[in-house]
């Protein structure tokens, strides 16, 4: 539920506002003044909330509704009670998540724990450019050289090694640390995060295994974000890059000289391994193992609890473990099944 103690609505907003905001199409323009105070899930909504319905089901979810109003698309609008009014549009969660970031706006964007300007429990080294209009926080720690745009927050006990560079209206989590690394503009890196840190790069020698040295760089562009506890390596010789408008999400490993397109989506506990080349539009399930060294091609969608041995082309859709294209993983589970109901009998 939502809890004013937490995140606190910008203010009311008219049926009128919030479809003009949305874009979307008021069914019964009389409706308009009616008053949204809040949001809530479909089946907690109240008069005063605002929700969305899409997807199987909708028709008889949205004939349960107790809502003021709800997004949801044409086809289920003759099946909404009288008391809730309508608001039609061809991707209801998408128009309801534009309205939440104008109503919620602290929760779209992290913000400051305390106060704005520079903490002066702080520790900056003296070379360090702070932009005017940057938050640094209580703990934090900007090393020598280091460069911080106008707008940005460095919050309490976070770490900008030395050199680094994070450009304007960008956030760096609590504890989080950065090194060898170029930061764009607006990009979110939440609690925990580990950016720059050691490649896992060793050679064999006669007494074990002799470290190689990560003299790579970091580069992520404008718009990433980054869940907490996900680490990202710097490159052993190449760069490490991440591409503009990429959501990463918690307990993410990305291996040394990886490099990732734009707006891709990457699911929790994702393992990347180094060297590995992904192009634009990807999406990542929670739970998969990528080896290294593998190019997977643009707009590719890779199944939750994967395991990538092998170079994907643009556009296809895999799955499995070891992974191959979904086609070929359903055949393979079909038989198997059936090799089961078999008894041992061939």
């Amino acid at each position: 539920m939502t809890d004013p103690v937490f995140f606190s609505p910008a203010r009311t907003y008219l049926l009128s506002e919030v479809a003009e905001l949305t874009g979307a199409i008021l069914s019964v323009a009389s409706r308009g003044s009616d008053v949204i105070e809040s949001v809530a899930p479909a089946p907690d909504a109240r008069c005063g909330q605002i929700c969305f319905i899409d997807g199987r089901g909708a028709a008889k979810r949205i004939a349960e509704l107790r809502a003021s109003a709800v997004f949801c698309t044409e086809d289920v609008v003759q099946f909404a009670p009288d008391t809730c009014a309508t608001l039609v549009t061809p991707k209801p969660q998408r128009a309801f998540a534009l309205f939440m970031r104008q109503m919620y706006p602290d929760a779209e964007f992290p913000q400051p724990l305390i106060g704005d300007g520079v903490s002066p429990a702080a520790h900056i080294a003296a070379d360090a450019q702070i932009e005017s209009g940057a938050v640094i926080e209580a703990g934090a720690v900007v090393g020598s050289k280091a460069s911080i745009g106008a707008g940005t927050v460095i919050s309490a006990n976070a770490v900008i090694g030395k050199g680094c560079q994070i450009g304007r209206n960008s956030y760096v989590g609590f504890g989080a640390s950065v090194q060898a690394a170029l930061i764009g503009d607006r990009v979110i890196i939440h609690a925990g995060v580990r950016i720059g840190s050691d490649g896992f790069g060793f050679v064999a020698g006669p007494s074990g295994l002799e470290k190689m040295p990560q003299i790579g760089r970091v580069i992520i562009q404008d718009k990433v974000e980054i869940g907490a506890n996900s680490t990202i390596d710097r490159g052993a010789m190449s760069d490490t890059v991440i591409g503009e408008g990429t959501k990463i999400d918690n307990l993410v490993q990305i291996g040394h000289g990886v490099t990732i397109g734009r707006s891709c989506a990457i699911a929790g506990a994702t393992g990347i391994g180094g060297s590995s080349k992904i192009g634009d539009f990807v999406m990542i399930g929670g739970g998969t193992g990528i080896a290294d060294h593998v190019t997977i091609g643009d707009g590719v969608m890779l199944s939750g609890a994967s395991a990538l041995m092998h170079d994907i082309p643009a556009g296809e859709r895999w799955a499995g473990y070891p992974a191959q294209p979904v086609k070929s993983w359903v055949r393979r589970d079909l038989l198997l099944r059936e090799l089961g109901k078999s008894k041992g009998k061939v």
